[in-house]
């Protein structure tokens, strides 16, 4: 019997997701909600945004009507706003973790204190609820300091902060000017800042299993040698050198079991277990690995190429996790194909700032018949038979190759076939990697 699913969210991560999941040989109907132009392509988009709740029942009755089996929600904030729990109440099943879960991402704080109640290692930390004791505190550290905004702020709420000034002026930002939100900035995480390289692991978790996936590193500055201000990412590369099989090991005892462990035992006579993928940023520094921060998600721009690797069936996956099966996937059974993966990411000019949209995107077909490529649409939308831009981040480009050089060359060589007004990239995605060679 064929499965039916519906895919929630519109970009670069729910393109891989219905490109990978059109693939399997038990995929029925692939829908998305709103979806994109590159979901259009690979599935069928549904004009309803699954991220607003007001529309999830009107989405739910549309699931009902095409014979949905599976919801597989793809952006934090629906998932922070309860949507697994709305669709399970309604009888589906779901791949991603319920509102109480979700706050190790939508909520710093929450997720900080998780980290030291489950003896996680992590930097020194401290909450603050106003901004006079937060300055005082930052005023006193003989150490710079990273500022974050307690609640989801679309992966620029966090301010690495080079000397107190400019913390101070994160502080400023954050809790009084509210450039985040009132919600976000209500409360601060003031921890000290950590030097040496990011990592992305995440992990699929279902009950007592928990499966990690291969490390991957994220580019989050917007220019070339991580200069300029954050971004929700320019680009991953995967596997990650840095992600040695005894790092991989070390994660999987000392970050991802002890996280799971807590939640499903509960912390303050609240129990809140964790479904769906649990993905954890890390810094390797010379006191170890450490980790900055969860996401209750698939990251974006690291579902790419983790997805592009991927040789498991998708379906049978995600419904293991939605059914408490996954540990039918233990003992080598999850499978990616050896060759590494690069993914370059094509942005709107000035983003992350103002931008604007609406741009004819040439050169898609061409890139197309390019082997071992896959253009994976994130801010885009049809506009009668053209492609156009439609967001900040606006196309995933992201190749296989026989080696790490050789995937970053094939997808640059993707990127060159592609182009619209005011495209920005970095041009030195996996270089950190290819120079330690």
């Amino acid at each position: 019997m064929k499965t039916n699913i519906l895919v929630i969210g519109k970009g670069g991560r729910e393109h891989a997701i219905v490109w990978k999941l059109s693939q399997s040989p038990r995929a029925g109907k692939i829908l998305c909600a709103p979806g994109n132009a590159g979901t259009a392509l690979d599935g069928a988009n549904i004009p309803i945004d699954g991220t607003d709740p007001n529309n999830w029942d009107r989405l739910a009755r549309t699931a009902d009507k095409e014979g949905v089996n599976l919801v597989v929600i793809g952006p934090e904030d629906p998932l922070a706003n309860g949507c697994a729990d709305f669709f399970r109440g309604r009888g589906f099943k779901v791949f991603g973790p319920s509102k109480d879960a979700a706050r190790i991402e939508a909520s710093k704080v929450f997720a900080k204190e998780l980290m030291r109640h489950a003896d996680v290692p992590t930097a020194e930390f401290r909450v603050f609820d106003h901004p006079a004791a937060a300055r005082t505190y930052i005023e006193t550290r003989d150490y710079p300091v990273v500022v974050k905004a307690d609640g989801l702020a679309a992966g620029k709420g966090v301010v690495v902060c080079k000397d107190t000034a400019e913390a101070l002026q994160a502080v400023e930002r954050i809790m009084v000017r509210e450039e985040f939100g009132a919600k976000a900035g209500r409360h601060i995480v003031v921890e000290k800042r950590l030097d040496g390289e990011e990592l992305s692991m995440l992990a699929l978790v279902a009950g007592r299993t928990i499966l990690p996936l291969p490390p991957t590193q994220d580019h989050k500055a917007v220019f070339n040698g991580d200069k300029g201000p954050n971004t929700g990412g320019m680009g991953t590369y995967c596997p990650a050198p840095a992600g040695t099989p005894e790092l991989v090991a070390e994660t999987e005892t000392s970050v991802f079991v002890p996280t799971v462990h807590a939640m499903k035992r509960g912390m303050k006579d609240e129990r809140f277990p964790f479904n769906g993928v649990l993905f954890a940023g890390l810094m390797l520094t010379n006191q170890g690995l450490r980790v900055l921060e969860y996401n209750c998600r698939f990251g974006d721009p690291e579902t790419q190429v983790i997805l592009m690797r991927l040789k498991t069936d998708l379906v049978d996956l995600f419904e293991a996790v939605a059914n408490e099966t996954l540990g039918d996937f233990e003992d080598g059974k999850l499978v990616f194909d050896p060759r590494p993966a690069v993914c370059v990411v094509m942005c709107s000019g000035g983003y992350p700032g103002k931008y604007e949209s609406g741009k004819q995107i040439l050169g898609l077909d061409e890139a197309a018949k390019l082997s071992d490529v896959k253009v994976f649409h994130a801010g885009t939308a049809l506009k009668g038979d053209r492609v156009v831009t439609d967001g900040g981040r606006v196309l995933a480009v992201t190749a296989l190759g026989d080696d790490l050089a050789a995937a970053k060359a094939r997808a640059y060589e993707a990127v060159k076939l592609l182009s619209f007004p005011g495209a920005h990239f970095r041009t030195d995605i996996a270089d950190k990697a290819l120079k330690k060679k």
